[in-house]
């Protein structure tokens, strides 16, 4: 079993799949740590040698921010915006797109489920 920042490492898969499991590794890094560590991108990570395994986990470690450390970084880094006061900041706060995407139609995934509005009963 491969455990790598935190995470077990799915035992079924390739190497080089099963690195992407890692939050803030693709898979163009995940072929970069296998040719870096020398190990055989094929081979399953059930049938990696326990010095395979600590090759990967070191290079991860040193290179990569991973996991925890990389999801504080990125929040960190929404908050500074949201403080400021900067453009981006006002739409993370609103929870509306912030890269120039039009919002009269669509923007569903960022706004969320439309919302209906008016159409109430008359009181008599």
């Amino acid at each position: 079993m491969a455990r790598i920042g935190g995470i077990d490492l799915p035992r079924d898969k390739r190497v080089e799949v099963g690195l992407t499991y890692l939050f803030g590794i693709g898979p163009s890094s995940s072929k970069k740590i296998i040719k870096n560590a020398g190990v055989d991108p094929n081979t399953r990570v059930k049938n990696l040698s326990e010095a395979e395994a600590v090759k990967l986990r070191e290079i991860i470690e040193r290179d990569f921010k991973i996991e925890g450390d990389l999801r504080r970084e990125i929040s960190m880094s929404i908050k500074r915006l949201m403080d400021i006061g900067s453009y981006r900041g006002l739409r993370h706060r609103r929870g509306l797109p912030l890269r120039g995407q039009r919002t009269k139609t669509n923007a569903r995934t960022r706004k969320g489920p439309r919302r209906a509005i008016g159409a109430k009963p008359k009181k008599t």
